[in-house]
């Protein structure tokens, strides 16, 4: 008992550790973006930078994409021992990676190529709409990001995922049929379930739904089929179908919408009104542009914990939704300290952070609704409750 205690004490101490460094890192690498953005503004090495580059071309778009790169790599030079740190040491200092150091640094290039890729068409994009459409370019660029948002949701899970992982059709035709009967039972017609190595770079184990229209499709790492029984799958794609069911998808996309618009909206009357703060003179002036990127960084930090109080609630909805359709409790409450263990989750996180983060509701939380919607309805018999408990 005592060896057992000392297991959980040692694990429990770890995910803290591991989660509050990866908590500090990224509020340190935000609070230092800003300030230092915000004195590449003050101090007019933005009016110098664009007036240098303009000694080399005269063609506004090509003076513009090279001043976006410059700030642009700025960032990854300056922070990459923190990335390092984060993104390789951490991860294997706890055990979590598969990757080599080579595997590490080609999968950032692939994810760098595909951004400028994706990234590039768009940044020209919004540089055309400023100069054609003015004082009206966030109406423009918004409906142009939601078309935009559409297209790359029904591509991604057939061309962008591919480049980073081997997708396959799911083989285990007993755990295809419980999907496909899950989806049934939920109103959704899925007929392309996959499975994708995920072990190549981690341990930790997830499952998705990706995709929209003809390419929506059920992905499951292959760290959730090789460490987790059939039962305990099945409770995780109940929890992701009961997004469907309970149409999460689409009030996201409603959501995310309205809040792209008024976003959008809300930075260009922000933006233009700080212009003379900073002496500058026209919103289409290049040296100006980065002042869209500050206010969208402290509009994002105010709409961050609201979004996840909703995202929550989602989730709340979406655990009820499993156990519904499974009647499986017993099993849900297994997978969840079980992905919270192999992922490392914090179990029992502080609650302002857990409200301001957190997207999902932590594991203690999840659990104690879980068990209390269980008693509600009366699916409770099979349930240990020695799985109920979370365990610090």
């Amino acid at each position: 008992m005592i060896a057992i205690n000392s297991v959980i004490i040692f694990n429990y101490m770890n995910s803290k550790k591991y989660n509050n460094t990866k908590l500090a890192i990224s509020i340190s690498k935000a609070i230092i973006s800003f300030v230092l953005l915000y004195l590449f503004i003050a101090l007019k090495y933005s009016n110098l930078l664009q007036n240098y580059i303009q000694t080399f071309t005269e063609n506004q778009y090509l003076v513009f994409l090279i001043f976006v790169f410059v700030i642009g790599i700025f960032s990854p030079i300056l922070f990459m021992p923190v990335n390092i740190y984060s993104g390789f040491y951490l991860e294997h200092k706890y055990n979590l990676s598969n990757q080599t150091f080579y595997k590490y640094f080609i999968e950032n290039v692939k994810s760098m190529l595909v951004g400028l890729v994706i990234g590039v068409p768009i940044l020209l994009l919004f540089f055309w709409v400023i100069n054609q459409f003015g004082d009206l370019w966030w109406l423009v660029f918004a409906s142009a990001m939601f078309l935009i948002s559409v297209v790359l949701s029904q591509i991604f899970p057939v061309l962008i995922m591919p480049i980073f992982y081997k997708i396959i059709p799911l083989q285990d035709e007993e755990l295809k049929s419980r999907i496909s009967n899950l989806a049934t039972g939920a109103g959704i017609k899925v007929e392309n379930v996959f499975t994708f190595d995920m072990s190549k770079n981690t341990k930790k184990a997830n499952a998705a739904f990706t995709g929209l229209g003809k390419t929506k499709r059920i992905i499951l790492g292959d760290t959730l089929i090789d460490n987790y029984t059939k039962d305990e799958i099945e409770t995780v794609i109940a929890h992701e179908l009961g997004h469907y069911k309970h149409k999460h998808i689409l009030k996201n996309i409603l959501f995310g919408t309205i809040s792209s618009f008024l976003t959008f909206y809300i930075i260009s009357i922000l933006y233009k009104a700080s212009l003379s703060w900073f002496d500058f003179e026209s919103i289409t002036q290049i040296a100006a542009l980065p002042l869209l990127s500050l206010w969208a960084m402290i509009i994002g930090l105010i709409q961050s914990p609201l979004s996840n109080i909703l995202s929550r609630k989602y989730e709340y909805q979406a655990d009820r939704y499993a156990i519904e359709s499974t009647h499986k409790p017993e099993s849900f409450i297994s997978t969840l300290n079980k992905l919270t263990d192999q992922n490392l989750g914090d179990k029992e996180p502080n609650p302002f952070v857990e409200w301001f983060f957190y997207s999902h509701p932590s594991i203690k939380n999840r659990i104690n609704a879980i068990k209390k919607f269980a008693e509600e309805k009366n699916i409770v018999e099979n349930i240990d409750e020695s799985l109920v408990e979370v365990k610090t």
